[in-house]
């Protein structure tokens, strides 16, 4: 334990975890003004926030539970997020094939005009019943004859959590990765934290005037574990699993499934060469770490695909699994996919009524905006210097493009294709995709394909490599080829390797986010 002498200033914020509400908080918190620091044990987005079904959406399906409040809410944020991160959220075509017997067509129509007028829809068409014509742009079975069209967005789910942290940290905060709490108590009116290096073993301990527990499927263990204290929410952990399949039609469009156990499936376009199809939802009572896609998920989702499309798959089709845990508030739901998204935030005192300790319980990726807001103005009282609301008009790092929206973007990416005229057409989308308007400063001065470096795979070359080790605290292949890039499924095992042996040996020359 280091003495109090060697402690370093006081924080206002000390937050724990590096999941999308870690980074959401950590990055409205250091824009107000306030000095912040997050630590995470693990990669960023290297749990939940990084195993979601990529989307930025309402939840059509939450209105059958009477969810309206958080439906309106995310409905709002879908609007908003659009602005601020136009190359990491796009718009998002779905189709709801109509089956009689699970659904009236008069009750899908209602809850879709539910949806279309229960937040102001400022970049997304309406929706309308779309016949299904038996023709090759069709995939479906043809027995299913009509459907309906509407819109939410897509994501990338982790480099939104990347581009939470990248702006915290520009703003001041430090991000801490590869570094776990090892307990945290109240001492003279202030928390007391001691941080590991998981990769040293070394300890430090700081100083926080408000500790933040936004470590999502571990929100309860935290309080029970580091800070031996009782939790004031009881989580239920509930899995959420996913596979991805070549391609399995042509265009764009996803597809939203109904089941005959009231449940959805999403089947939606991953890159350019797969499909998505998810999610589950099982109860989960194991470790989240390690939580993976069982037999039954993935025999459920197939048959859920199966019965509305004309090409069948089987296991063997399946290219790779993945899963997430999700930390749900309890609320006595009986069925694990009716336990409500919402969010709750606690605040708990110390005995002289400072050191607040705020648990984040529940959430989804879409609210994590003013999830982050409404976390502040719970400690607001406690940190009364820090500013005003701020996050809902300024773009996230790489966003700030001229205007917003695809047609924005797309004009955006031409004009760096006149920038960069050298570099591939597939590169560039990918990369204007990825980084926004930090595009420049992964490219650097090159003027050649070559200046790129070695290439380690498809179009991963060593400068991206060099910049995501040295900007974006990547300290993995798995980092960069599963998270950062998306690429890992085009990679072979000695690719693989090539790239890890290449990521070690820049760590132990020295390079530091």
């Amino acid at each position: 334990m280091v003495n109090d002498e060697c402690m370093s200033d006081v924080v206002d914020l000390l937050i724990v975890g590096g999941g999308i509400n870690g980074t959401g908080i950590a990055a409205d918190a250091s824009g107000r003004g306030l000095s912040v620091l997050l630590c995470e044990r693990g990669d960023l987005a290297s749990a939940t926030s990084s195993a979601s079904s990529k989307l930025i959406h309402g939840g059509l399906r939450y209105l059958e539970h009477w969810h309206f409040r958080l439906v309106h809410e995310a409905l709002v944020e879908r609007e908003i997020l659009l602005r601020k991160a136009p190359h990491l959220i796009r718009p998002q075509r779905f189709i709801l094939p109509h089956r009689p017997h699970l659904r009236p067509r008069w009750l899908i129509r209602c809850g879709l005009f539910l949806y279309d007028h229960l937040a102001r829809r400022g970049q997304l068409p309406a929706s309308k019943g779309l016949p299904l014509s038996a023709n090759a742009n069709n995939p479906l079975n043809n027995n299913i004859q009509y459907g309906f069209q509407y819109f939410d967005c897509k994501v990338d789910d982790a480099r939104l959590v990347v581009a939470n942290a990248l702006q915290a940290r520009q703003q001041g905060a430090s991000i801490f990765t590869r570094t776990s709490c090892r307990s945290a108590v109240r001492r003279n009116g202030l928390w007391h934290v001691e941080l590991e290096d998981s990769n040293t073993g070394s300890c430090r301990q700081y100083l926080a005037k408000v500790l933040v527990n936004a470590t999502g499927p571990w929100a309860q263990s935290f309080i029970e574990v580091q800070l031996e204290q009782q939790s004031p929410q009881h989580i239920r952990l509930v899995k959420g699993s996913h596979f991805i399949v070549k391609r399995l039609y042509s265009g764009d469009q996803a597809y939203l499934l109904q089941n005959d156990d009231e449940r959805v499936v999403f089947v939606i376009p991953f890159g350019d060469d797969f499909t998505l199809v998810g999610t589950t939802d099982t109860e989960y009572s194991g470790d989240p770490a390690v939580a993976a896609m069982d037999g039954k998920e993935e025999a459920y989702l197939l048959q859920a695909l199966n019965e509305c499309f004309s090409t069948q798959l089987d296991s063997a089709d399946i290219l790779w699994r993945y899963a997430g845990v999700r930390p749900l508030c309890d609320d006595d739901s009986a069925k694990p996919s009716a336990i409500s998204r919402d969010y709750i935030l606690e605040l708990g005192l110390g005995a002289d009524a400072k050191a607040p300790l705020l648990s984040v319980f529940g959430g989804k990726i879409t609210t994590y905006r003013k999830l982050a807001e409404m976390a502040l103005k719970r400690v607001q009282a406690f940190l009364p210097h820090m500013g005003p609301n701020w996050t809902a008009e300024v773009p996230l790092v790489g966003g700030d493009i001229a205007g917003s929206g695809e047609v924005a973007y797309d004009q955006w990416l031409r004009s760096q294709a006149g920038n960069y005229p050298w570099v591939p057409r597939a590169l560039l989308s990918r990369l204007g995709r990825a980084y926004g308007s930090q595009l420049g400063e992964v490219l650097g001065d090159a003027s050649s394909i070559s200046d790129l470096g070695l290439c380690f795979g498809v179009d991963l070359y060593q400068r991206e490599v060099e910049y995501l080790i040295a900007r974006e605290w990547a300290r993995s292949g798995e980092d960069i080829l599963w998270r950062r890039s998306k690429l890992g499924l085009y990679f072979d095992p000695a690719q693989v390797e090539c790239l890890e042996a290449f990521v070690r040996e820049r760590l132990q020359g020295g390079v530091h986010t």
